[in-house]
């Protein structure tokens, strides 16, 4: 059964920028079309894996980054929304004069904010389970909760609070070795900051629509994070597409690969 774990063929690479290099995973071929994807909060370019390969069999160059301060990119300085969308930009500007740029969940306003910034960079942008602005209910109050557990005692605690709470379901040993590698190999203040950001963002539809760019909304019909309502009203005031991956959550890339890697490859081809 395909995991978070499956990445295929693509291969590691690294993007060497002054602030900082950002680690990716790549998969496809080399003058393809290119497509960037920016994981979520807490999240990392493995969250991408399963459908990486599907991507790059249908002609497209793919690149996973993580996000500054996220697993394999270290990150320093500034970890804001803004900030962040500048490294994508980065990124997006070494591999081609327009990408197609892909933002999941808190990856979302990361994407969003580097198209609002440079439009003419990117040639479509695919939000997947990312809202209009920052989330609410059960998973904003576990962010709240959860702050000053990091504030005063670190990455370990934060996990162990998190693995510790009732309603976590852990996955195969090996996934689960991996998020907790992943999760401590986080920058605390780049959490911090991501958390807040998560939290705080504002509502940048009508910027967004403003640049013109063909937009896709994509969500699982299961997400807990942003509701596939708010998401389906967001895309109508994008004027965008708006796809809902059946058996998929919050994660629809790990949930359901095949579903997921057809919607995105139908939209930019």
């Amino acid at each position: 059964m395909t995991g978070q774990l499956d990445i295929g063929a693509a291969t590691p690479h690294t993007f060497q920028r002054p602030a900082g290099p950002i680690a990716a995973l790549t998969a496809g071929p080399a003058d393809g079309p290119v497509v960037l994807l920016v994981p979520g909060f807490t999240g990392s370019k493995e969250d991408f894996g399963p459908i990486l390969d599907d991507i790059g069999a249908a002609g497209l160059r793919v690149v996973a980054i993580d996000l500054p301060g996220q697993y394999e990119s270290p990150g320093r300085g500034d970890f804001s929304v803004d900030a962040l969308g500048e490294a994508v930009r980065d990124v997006a500007s070494t591999l081609a004069d327009r990408v197609h740029l892909l933002g999941h969940s808190f990856g979302g306003f990361v994407a969003r904010a580097a198209v609002i910034a440079s439009p003419a960079q990117f040639g479509t942008l695919t939000l997947m389970d990312s809202g209009p602005a920052g989330i609410d209910g059960g998973r904003r109050a576990r962010i709240d909760r959860l702050r000053p557990v990091l504030i005063e005692h670190g990455l370990a605690a934060v996990y162990e609070a998190m693995t510790s709470e009732p309603d976590y379901v852990a996955g195969p040993p090996d996934v689960e070795a991996f998020l907790h590698k992943r999760f401590l190999a986080s920058d605390p203040d780049g959490l911090l900051a991501m958390g807040n950001g998560v939290i705080d963002e504002p509502d940048r539809v009508a910027a967004l629509r403003a640049t013109g760019l063909p937009v896709l909304v994509l969500t699982g019909v299961d997400d807990d994070a942003f509701p596939p309502s708010g998401q389906a009203e967001m895309a109508q005031r994008l004027g965008a597409s708006f796809v809902e991956i059946a058996d998929a959550a919050h994660s629809p890339a790990v949930d359901n690969p095949p579903a997921t890697a057809a919607a995105l490859i139908r939209f930019w081809t």
